[in-house]
């Protein structure tokens, strides 16, 4: 479990200290967004080198779709509610009004940034612990199988069996505050758009967007 005595060192505080929450506390001079671009780096490490040793039957391209099925944006935040990151984190008062301790983006980001400051302070190791322990129980099944087969991967198929061709996918819109952009995504098959998705990321909204275009072929046949 996440120790709150970790709090009273300026880099863990750093941590948790949402870009909002700069505007209405002048002691707070940092947000925690280099500290999540660092994590970030340190997860996809941690994650391929776990993957590298313990699958060594598995291609480049079977390890990067099981990396990417693990490192997502709603597995980082489950993993951050886990461990109550959110209760830790520094708002403000219009981000908590508007539900920020829940927000998937948000807790996503906290868990990189707050495994960063574990990486600056405690060195690789403890990172690694860190995401053993809190992170890859989620996923016992996938780790001894594979991912199961994402709506992209899907699509990808379906789309090559029926036309021989391959979905793109672009961002039609994006609209929010920079710290909690959404953006709208469309499926397009030979320039025609055939599903349509949203979320706080672009992987997010193209697996939407690869959902809704398999409902379509569905209705289709």
């Amino acid at each position: 479990m996440f120790n709150e005595d970790l709090l009273k060192k300026k880099i863990y505080q750093t941590a948790f200290t949402h870009r909002s929450f700069l505007n209405e506390n002048k002691k707070a001079t940092e947000s925690n967004e280099r500290l999540e671009f660092l994590g970030d780096s340190v997860l996809s490490l941690i994650i391929s080198s776990f993957l590298y040793n313990s699958r060594p039957q598995d291609a480049e391209g079977d390890l990067t779709n099981l990396r990417s099925f693990i490192v997502k944006t709603q597995s980082l935040a489950k993993a951050a509610r886990s461990l109550d990151l959110g209760k830790f984190l520094g708002l403000s008062k219009g981000e908590e009004m508007s539900g920020g301790r829940e927000n998937t983006q948000i807790l996503a980001n906290t868990f990189e940034a707050f495994l960063g400051a574990i990486y600056l302070d405690q060195g690789l190791e403890a990172a690694r612990r860190f995401i053993e322990d809190n992170l890859l129980p989620f996923f016992t099944e996938e780790l001894k199988s594979g991912p199961p087969k994402d709506a992209k991967s899907m699509l990808q198929e379906l789309t090559q069996t029926k036309t021989k061709q391959s979905p793109k996918y672009k961002i039609i819109q994006t609209f929010g505050p920079d710290h909690a952009k959404e953006f709208k995504v469309g499926a397009f098959l030979q320039n025609r758009q055939i599903g349509e998705g949203s979320g706080p990321s672009k992987q997010v909204a193209e697996e939407q967007a690869a959902n809704k275009a398999l409902d379509f072929f569905t209705k289709q046949d």
